[in-house]
């Protein structure tokens, strides 16, 4: 009967009930809880995630110069440049839970819109931030302490190569036993062979016992993370991994507009080299970046925490409708 839902019900009581717990958590540690629009004028301009588009057409088109189809409008992938923007205003350490959307295949641990839990926290370093997402782990996974593990050291144990000097050559080599094939052959980009490598070789074992904090990702994956005061090559983010499932991405946040609309060219550089369709910029969010006051961020995809919470093995299972039933 295609009108049930997707989970039972019984499990999506217990959905609820561990969403109220994530929510308490943050409430008594003092984080406002805010909303943000999911839908914007502006979108990420990551080469890896893509954006669902639509088009404005109500009466108010005319003050936005809207040609006559519309103005063109993005769900977003993320609510990150409306919660800094709040965050520069003066709120505050802030939280949501909030549904997200990304134009990618559904899958085991996929599907199109999902539902994200970020949070910042003004005066906070990203170590400090990982401390506060073990705590939240262990509470909602019952899971030992988290391991924490460096980019690098996580290239050198399990693939026994440096990644922030190895060559492409070099990297190609590493991967040479993972039956990659022509994929990981014709590939030119260095942080695409990176992420290849991770992808198959590091994130499926780096944290089966307990959960695994990986830091120090290579600058040239900072994204709006802060690059390292003691080295260079390394940005001040972190990625979460749990029973070979990716949970997280956090960051000491960038406040430099100068520096974070650069990156945000670069990505679109990409995306026409690529023939990627390009992103308008999002200015309002470029703006508020000298206002910003210190902290670090993170965004969290609940339905997978919940996966791991509840036993399940797909992301169907814990959704009450996916995009096939929807």
């Amino acid at each position: 009967m295609n009108w049930l839902p997707s989970a039972s019900i019984q499990q999506l009581q217990k959905r609820a009930k561990i969403i109220q717990t994530i929510r308490l958590f943050f409430i008594q540690r003092g984080l406002l809880e805010v909303e943000t629009p999911s839908l914007s004028q502006a979108c990420v301009t990551d080469i890896h995630l893509s954006c669902f588009k639509t088009f404005f057409i109500g009466p108010e088109i005319s003050p936005l110069k809207a040609s006559c189809s519309g103005v063109p409008l993005y769900l977003q992938t993320s609510p990150e440049f409306h919660m800094k923007r709040l965050l520069a205003a003066g709120s505050g350490s802030i939280f949501q839970i909030s549904k997200v959307f990304r134009n990618e295949e559904s899958g085991r641990f996929h599907n199109p819109e999902f539902t994200l839990l970020e949070w910042y926290q003004v005066g906070f370093d990203h170590f400090l931030l990982m401390d506060e997402m073990d705590q939240l782990l262990q509470l909602i996974l019952n899971s030992e302490p988290a391991r924490r593990c460096t980019y690098q050291n996580a290239f050198l144990e399990l693939l026994d190569v440096d990644p922030l000097q190895a060559s492409l050559f070099d990297l190609k080599q590493a991967g040479a036993s993972l039956q990659l094939g022509d994929v990981l052959n014709a590939e030119e980009d260095r942080d695409t062979v990176l992420q290849l490598l991770f992808c198959v070789a590091i994130e499926p074992v780096i944290a089966l016992h307990k959960p695994c904090f990986v830091y120090n990702f290579p600058a040239s994956q900072a994204a709006l993370a802060t690059i390292s005061g003691d080295d260079p090559r390394v940005a001040e983010r972190f990625e979460v991994y749990y029973k070979g499932i990716e949970l997280a991405n956090g960051f000491n946040e960038l406040s430099d507009a100068a520096e974070q609309l650069n990156r945000f060219q670069e990505d679109n550089r990409l995306r026409k080299l690529k023939g990627i369709e390009e992103m308008p910029i999002d200015h309002n969010f470029i703006s508020c970046l000298p206002h910003l006051p210190k902290c670090a961020g993170v965004a969290l995809g609940v339905d997978r925490l919940l996966m791991l919470a509840m036993g399940q093995t797909h992301i169907n299972d814990v959704l009450s409708f996916t995009i096939k039933g929807a």
